[in-house]
């Protein structure tokens, strides 16, 4: 054991008993590179964080440039700092369905948290209804969405007032009323294991909500910036929701999230009382600026229209006996296996063989693929062929 690997297990808190612990020098592209030179396809994106890969140079070149001007200068909604500014401005430009108000946190739960709290105070209500197997962060307030209870059970009680129904189907809406503040969806259940909305599901929930006053927030922290091939998945999905939320691929690798809605709504948070939702470190001048080159690169590079087509090429590629099924909405897919126990051998098999994939928390017979957007085709054959080679194995 490296002298580094014991400091990381003795010094560093894990969230786990077994991580992957491969140790980092470097990362390119679609690449990691740990100290001793071996190389790894990076199949996981961390998580769909680094969908323009590692390193870009736009958005390394926005860090530096940025924090060569100024960092930190006061807690965030006192200063004006352009890059704020200009990246709120450029996100209600290419949303252009009046989603013109942005918050920025520091991350996904963070915009959860921000997101309940605007919901609650502008509706003046108290239930928030979330689905089954929905993943929406790990603070309190985002523990308290989830319907399992081996995650959440040493941590009760959590926030009251919570309530679930199940994706996909349509009769559950009726729990929505003129009680909910908001329901907060994923437009593409990712931990459940990619499950893509059907028959209209979220248009009936949009309508529902209309019918209701509730506020429809959807979680876009996952399926945002290009994921599912389109810039973002309600678009996908022909609905506009009241409050979405942003984080993982929007920094391109840097900490920061967001929570965005009409002005009229987000005007809620300023009195009665005022400071309704206070952070520090939320809209980092240098985080929002490699924001800014995040989708200025997205929104002007022909990536997100390439993702169907790399989509459908992995579709084809993965193919095998131990494979039962492939469900994807763009980037973002699941590879259900016909057997449970085949996935963690798989999975570290894959890794030693230096590709990266991971698993689901509420799918246990699946496993994740969700490269960076960028990826060729030559990648995402090198990294299929390994990974059926894997399973070759495990027959």
């Amino acid at each position: 054991m490296t002298l580094q690997r014991r400091l990381f297990l003795n010094h560093v808190a894990q969230t786990g008993p077994f991580p992957f612990g491969i140790e980092v020098s470097h990362a390119e592209g679609v690449y990691i590179y740990d100290t001793d030179g071996k190389r790894y396809l990076d199949f996981d994106s961390g998580i769909s964080v680094s969908s323009l890969g590692h390193g870009h140079p736009a958005i390394v070149q926005a860090v530096k440039s940025q924090a060569e001007k100024y960092m930190h200068t006061m807690v965030y909604g006192e200063h004006i700092q352009a890059p704020q500014v200009q990246f709120a401005v450029r996100l209600a430009q290419v949303l252009n369905n009046g989603l013109d108000c942005t918050y920025f946190v520091n991350s996904g739960s963070e915009a959860v948290e921000g997101a309940i709290k605007l919901a609650r105070r502008f509706t003046g209500r108290y239930e928030i209804i979330s689905c089954s197997n929905a993943y929406h962060g790990s603070t309190m307030g985002a523990e308290s969405l989830r319907s399992d209870t081996d995650f959440t059970m040493a941590y009760v009680p959590g926030v009251p007032g919570v309530k679930h129904i199940r994706f996909n189907q349509k009769e559950d809406l009726k729990y929505i009323t003129n009680k909910t503040a908001c329901i907060i969806l994923e437009p593409v259940q990712a931990e459940a294991g990619v499950i893509v909305p059907t028959d209209d599901f979220l248009k009936a929930a949009r309508k529902r909500c209309d019918e209701t006053g509730t506020l429809m927030i959807l979680d876009e922290i996952q399926t945002g910036f290009g994921r599912t091939g389109y810039l973002f998945a309600h678009q996908k999905y022909g609905i506009v929701p009241d409050i979405l939320l942003l984080a993982k691929a929007m920094g391109g690798g840097m900490p920061i999230g967001a929570f965005v809605a009409k002005r009229e709504v987000m005007q809620a948070f300023t009195q009665n009382p005022m400071l309704g939702h206070i952070t520090t470190f939320g809209g980092h001048p240098v985080c929002t600026a490699a924001a800014l080159a995040m989708l200025q690169v997205i929104t002007t590079e022909d990536i997100v229209c390439k993702v169907s087509y790399k989509e459908q090429l992995f579709r084809e590629l993965l193919v095998h006996p131990l494979i039962r099924e492939v469900r994807s909405s763009g980037l973002l897919m699941a590879v259900e296996l016909t057997d449970k126990k085949l996935l963690m051998p798989l999975i570290d098999g894959a890794i030693r063989r230096g590709v990266l994939i991971d698993y689901f928390l509420f799918n246990d017979n699946s496993f994740r693929i969700a490269p960076p957007l960028i990826i060729e085709k030559e990648g995402i054959h090198e990294g299929v062929q390994i990974l059926i080679s894997v399973l070759d194995s495990l027959i």
